[in-house]
């Protein structure tokens, strides 16, 4: 077992951890932000394995967990729409720590793989993990501000 491997147990530990808890109890508010949890968590442990293992196919399916995920979790956002208005669920500082640790994870990884097409994909599913994971939470705590029907 190397450090990659090491890093993405952890994380994979903890992180599944608080998804389960979160979905399997409270309110359809907090059940949903554990959903896109899983996938803030899942997409950077398979990037460290990825390089753990060295096997390139892991980065792939990370970049299109990075781009389902998200969707997945807007899906649920416009099915309970009522019922996240009546919660006014804000999971903000949730939601920075897991874009941090997506940055963290695309940084280092990019640094081993070093320059080249694999740095591209890698810096690309980093952008739609982070850029998607903070639409998807900011549609479940009840959309923008200063944008009409959000």
């Amino acid at each position: 077992m190397n450090g990659w491997v090491l890093a993405a147990t952890i994380l994979l530990g903890a992180g599944l951890a608080a998804a389960v808890w979160g979905v399997a109890s409270g309110p359809p508010a907090r059940r949903a932000v554990a959903q896109n949890l899983t996938t803030s968590v899942a997409c950077p442990s398979l990037l460290l394995l990825a390089q753990g293992y060295d096997r390139s196919s892991y980065v792939d399916l990370a970049l299109l967990l990075a781009l389902l995920g998200p969707v997945g979790t807007l899906v649920f956002a416009r099915l309970l729409a009522e019922d996240l208005a009546d919660s006014g669920a804000s999971a903000w500082r949730l939601t920075w720590a897991a874009a941090g640790v997506g940055a963290v994870v695309v940084v280092a990884v990019c640094v081993a793989a070093g320059p080249g097409r694999a740095m591209v994909k890698l810096l690309v599913t980093g952008a739609l993990l982070i850029g998607g994971n903070l639409v998807a939470s900011r549609a479940l705590a009840g959309g923008f501000r200063g944008v009409r029907g959000g």
